[in-house]
C-alpha cells in the first residue's frame, strides 16, 4: 500500500487501488475528497483560501492554493483518470477557527462557502463533511475501498462513510468537468 502526501495547496489522484491519500494539519484549510467507487478512482485536494483574485500571480503558479483553481483542477483530474459524474462521492474536511480567536478573518468559514457554492455551480454536492471547530485534523481516503478517516487533534478518530448508491450531481444539471 502506498501513501501519497498531499502538502498544503496540493492535490493527488490515483486509480491504484492499493493507494491511500493523506494530508496532515488542515487548519483553516479544506481538504475535499473525491471517489468514484465503481472506477477506483479518488482524489485529495488540500487548498488554503477562497479566491485566487487575491493574488493572481500565485493563482498561476500554485492552483490548488485557491478553491476557485484547485476544486475544478481536482475535478478534471479524477475525471481523466475514469471517474463519471453521477458516481462521485466526495467528503470535506478541515475550516477550523485557527489563531484568529475573535473570527477576524473568518477564512475557514470562508474557504467552506467558497467550496460550496462552486460545488453547486459545478452540480456535485458533499456527501458528508467535518467543518469547523478550533482544532487542526488530519484526513485520509483509500483508494479502493473510498474509507475517509479523520483524525482530530485532541478528539476520538473518526470515519467518514456515505452510502456509495447515492449520487452527488442532480441528473439535471451539466457538470462541466465530467461527461
Amino acid at each position: 500500500m502506498a501513501g501519497l502526501v498531499v502538502g498544503i495547496a496540493d492535490c493527488k489522484v490515483s486509480r491504484d487501488p492499493d493507494d491511500f491519500l493523506i494530508t496532515h494539519a488542515l487548519g483553516s484549510c479544506i481538504a475535499i475528497m473525491v471517489q468514484d467507487p465503481v472506477a477506483k478512482v479518488a482524489g485529495l485536494l488540500h487548498y488554503m483560501l477562497p479566491e485566487s483574485s487575491m493574488d493572481a500571480a500565485e493563482a498561476s503558479s500554485r492552483p490548488f492554493m485557491f478553491a476557485d483553481t484547485g476544486i475544478p483542477l481536482l475535478l478534471q483530474s479524477v475525471c481523466q483518470l475514469g471517474a463519471v459524474k453521477t458516481r462521485l462521492i466526495l467528503m470535506a474536511a478541515g475550516g477550523a477557527q485557527m489563531m484568529d480567536p475573535n473570527g477576524t478573518f473568518n477564512i475557514g468559514q470562508r474557504n467552506h462557502v467558497a467550496m460550496r457554492k462552486l460545488l453547486w455551480k459545478a452540480g456535485v454536492l458533499i456527501h458528508k463533511e467535518a467543518i469547523g471547530g478550533t482544532a487542526p485534523r488530519t484526513v485520509r481516503i483509500d483508494v479502493g475501498s473510498g474509507r475517509v478517516q479523520i483524525k482530530t487533534q485532541g478528539a476520538k478518530d473518526e470515519d467518514l462513510v456515505v452510502n456509495s448508491k447515492r449520487n452527488g450531481a442532480s441528473d439535471g444539471l451539466q457538470h462541466p468537468y465530467c461527461r
